[in-house]
């Protein structure tokens, strides 16, 4: 007995793959929309976060 025989006594098990898809492709579109509206200068602080040795999220927020 394999997994999608558990599957198959299940009604309507076929909605949760394009219910899946739909939250992924949703989550992707909003992510894109939020960096294309962010601003140049913060696109800039957030791609140097990386490379700082002592960035932390607490001093950031202290001096906006």
């Amino acid at each position: 007995m394999n997994f999608t025989y558990y599957l198959s006594d299940i009604d309507g098990v076929s909605i949760y793959p394009v219910i899946s898809l739909i939250i992924f492709f949703a989550f992707f579109v909003g992510l894109f929309i939020w960096v294309r509206k962010m601003s140049k200068g913060a696109a800039d602080e957030c791609s140097h976060i990386p490379l700082e040795d002592n960035y932390s999220i607490q001093s950031h927020l202290k001096n906006q």
